[in-house]
């Protein structure tokens, strides 16, 4: 393998520059090209349901880097290039204008899709969902002209974005109305003690949530949304929908080129394909874990950190993504940070002030810490990291009491460390 041979990335968010960057970070200095279908050179999202949502600004003010750093970085940017298809044989993949690009080594980081309800009117005018800057545009639009006209604004979906969209349409002064399937916000992935905070929040600042809502159809009226019929026949008029129940891998590229996928393109813990000549990091993987789990993280962490892995295993390297996964999102008055995974819990103890709020939960499995949620406790969050990536655990009854200080675990290791 000709270490200098040229490079193919598909896709140009986060997880596409990092992979970039990282290459000639690790050395690589032949033709490196990066493969975007939106016009944007690669941007951050996440400000998309936040404050850019909410004040706008140009593209340019959310660029991960800029044209002076893809210039030094001799990056080859395709914007508005869809890749149409990879073939492995030929090692070349075909853009949608016809032509084809050559490639030694190949990195996928397509991404993910927004979820569609596949019910009637769902196509209406109107019903919009959040991937890149043209939908917070036009959603932003449609809330101030909601707003200005006295209309309602219906989110269906109780998750990080829908709350976070729904957070921004009351700032923006329209009336809100959260439709969310399950008993309680953000269920997946929070206890109910977090997702009691945050309907209090939500409620605080006049947005109705509505739970147990299953959404049975879109109603519309002169071609254009008018409302939302759940199966319970409720009707909950809407001059905008907003759809946000999550987001599917967008492996569609790697089906059809014979990459294993299972909801997600398969990798190791080195951004590794089932074709050792390909990478894949971002929302558009699903990590293999030594137990044999597959996990799928959408965050701008994994991004990075599986761009930095693939970056590396294309170069021969091994760069495991071994740190704790982290999280976060800004509602209203409240940041939530977030970091390790949840999932089989069997315990949770409260730190601070529920009333606020300005707590963290610990999630334990069997007396072992896994996660921590802070909400505006920074604090709390930036130790949790160190001691999960340390693997410490606190016992539930130190992470319980505020006089404890969860930072002398660190300490403590560090002392015996540095005595033997």
């Amino acid at each position: 393998m000709d270490p200098n041979a040229p490079i193919v990335i598909i896709g140009a968010g986060q997880a596409g520059m990092q992979i970039a960057e990282s290459l000639r970070h690790e050395g690589f200095n032949g033709t490196l090209t990066l493969c975007g279908e939106e016009p944007h050179p690669p941007y951050q999202r996440p400000p998309l349901s936040k404050k850019w949502l909410v004040e706008g600004g140009s593209a340019a003010s959310l660029a991960v880097r800029g044209p002076a750093v893809l210039e030094r970085l001799k990056i080859v940017l395709k914007t508005d290039t869809r890749v149409r298809a990879v073939d492995r044989t030929r090692k070349q993949v075909e853009l949608s204008d016809g032509s084809q690009l050559p490639y030694d080594r190949l990195a996928l980081a397509t991404g993910s899709l927004p979820r569609t309800l596949p019910i009637p009117g769902a196509s209406l005018p109107g019903v919009l969902a959040l991937r890149g800057i043209a939908d917070s545009v036009a959603i932003g639009a449609a809330i101030r002209h909601c707003a200005a006209e006295g209309r309602k604004i219906v989110v269906v979906g109780g998750g990080f974005i829908g709350l976070e969209v729904a957070a921004a349409a009351c700032k923006l002064g329209a009336e809100v109305t959260v439709l969310e399937g399950l008993p309680r916000l953000m269920s997946r992935v929070t206890a109910p003690v977090v997702s009691e905070s945050f309907a209090r929040l939500h409620r605080s600042h006049g947005v109705q949530l509505v739970f147990g809502a299953q959404v049975a159809e879109i109603v519309g009226y002169e071609g254009h949304v008018a409302g939302v019929r759940t199966r319970d026949g409720q009707e909950y008029p809407a001059g905008c929908v907003i759809v946000g129940i999550g987001v599917d891998p967008d492996d569609l590229l790697a089906r059809s080129a014979g990459l294993l996928c299972d909801r997600g393109i398969i990798v190791d813990a080195c951004s590794r394909t089932s074709d050792p000549l390909i990478a894949a990091a971002g929302d558009c993987t699903a990590r293999r874990l030594p137990d044999g789990e597959l996990i799928r993280l959408e965050s701008v962490q994994n991004a990075i950190e599986q761009g930095k892995s693939a970056a590396a295993a294309l170069m021969g390297r091994e760069r495991p993504f071994v740190a704790a996964p982290w999280f976060w999102s800004d509602q209203f008055e409240i940041k939530l940070q977030m970091v390790g995974l949840s999932r089989g819990y069997d315990q949770v103890v409260t730190r601070g002030d529920l009333d606020k709020p300005a707590y963290s939960a610990f999630y334990y499995r069997a007396g072992r810490l896994l996660a921590v949620d802070s909400l505006n406790r920074i604090s709390d969050h930036m130790q949790a990291k160190k001691l999960l990536d340390a693997g410490l655990s606190p016992t539930p009854e130190q992470a319980a009491d505020p006089q404890f200080e969860l930072i002398s675990l660190l300490k403590a290791r560090d002392a015996t460390a540095a005595g033997a």
